[in-house]
């Protein structure tokens, strides 16, 4: 049985954990912490838990939750989780962290773009970053895990298998992505009601979002080389999901049935990942509420450009889903355990 704890569970991201880990036999949920809502029964706040979690929300409490749990998920805003991992090493507990602070490992990058201070060096250099189709052997061995963001979830998935190959030209890589509303957060924000939103779309942060040097980091990691991305997030009048399409210019002609042999070569003994047939286009409801990801290339011969289309649920793959297949590795277990639920449609 692993004891599971989670900081910051009245959340988008800690509701889905609680969603995809309460039926598991294997998995005892001892610590669910709030700040406004000590004492609220969790099937009370969140009603579609009814009968199946009765337990209440508790108070963060370093003095006695780290002895209640085997692995801690953190999910809070940037910033917060440093003192809480940090805190963690006195125990044996593995954390997992669902915010920024231990993605970055340039600390003055990370300060930068984020605008906070970056107080743990030592624990940003052990942490591992948590995403299991390029680091599943690291994240076996791991403590600490720095949980990707959602768009760069998406973004590097959607690259991985053809970044280091001798056809592309690796600084034109434009990644167009929109992703769902939950991916702002469950924060109250004007923005967000649905009269504001609703019947509206629009890009945010295009040329200074935080998820770029998370992107080009990872990317620069494998090819030894530099990467540049022009990142453009949108903001869609929908509840979840990511919808991204990546323009890479090509240097040397290829075929599209090589490029997406590619794919199917890399990503053979990847469960969630699928790679779809010719004519076909990932759709975001085709994973909604799933772990999966669907990815299609195709190759404008006019432009001389790769064309890549991916989707992911951001509370699942790009978050939670994430969180827990890292869980499930770093205790030697399937990664797919507890995780093949089939997409919710319509």
């Amino acid at each position: 049985m692993i004891r599971v704890g989670i900081i910051g569970a009245t959340g988008y991201t800690g509701e889905e954990l609680i969603r995809l880990l309460v039926t598991r036999p294997d998995i005892e949920l001892t610590c669910l912490t709030s700040r406004n809502q000590v004492g609220t029964k969790v099937q009370d706040y969140y009603p579609h838990f009814k009968g199946l979690i009765d337990q209440a929300f508790i108070a963060y409490d370093p003095n006695h939750i780290f002895d209640l749990v085997d692995v801690l998920f953190l999910c809070l805003p940037h910033g917060v989780s440093m003192e809480i991992a940090s805190a963690a090493q006195g125990y044996d507990v593995k954390v997992i962290d669902l915010g920024a602070d231990f993605r970055i490992k340039d600390k003055e990058v990370y300060e930068a773009y984020y605008g906070v201070q970056q107080t743990e060096p030592e624990l940003l250099a052990q942490a591992v970053y948590g995403l299991p189709e390029l680091y599943a052997r690291e994240i076996q061995q791991a403590n600490l895990i720095a949980n990707p963001g959602c768009f760069v979830t998406c973004s590097l998935l959607a690259l991985l298998p053809i970044i280091d190959a001798d056809f592309i030209q690796k600084n034109s890589i434009i990644i167009d992505a929109k992703t769902g509303v939950s991916g702002a957060g469950r924060s109250a924000k004007a923005a967000n009601l649905l009269t504001e939103l609703g019947n509206n779309f629009y890009a945010y942060n295009p040329l200074t979002h935080r998820h770029i040097p998370e992107i080009e980091q990872v990317l620069n990691h494998i090819t030894k080389s530099p990467v540049t991305v022009q990142f453009t997030p949108h903001l869609l009048p929908t509840e979840r999901g990511i919808y991204t399409t990546i323009y890479v210019d090509l240097t040397s002609e290829v075929s599209e049935d090589k490029v997406q042999q590619i794919y199917k070569n890399y990503y053979q003994d990847n469960y969630f990942i699928q790679i779809l047939e010719k004519n076909q286009l990932p759709q975001m409801k085709a994973v909604r509420a799933s772990n999966f990801t669907q990815i299609q290339v195709q190759i404008d011969k006019r432009t001389n450009r790769l064309v890549i289309f991916a989707v992911i649920d951001n509370l699942v793959k790009g978050s939670a889903g994430q969180a827990i297949q890292n869980m499930n590795l770093m205790f030697g277990l399937d990664q797919t355990t507890g995780l093949s639920q089939a997409p919710i449609f319509p």
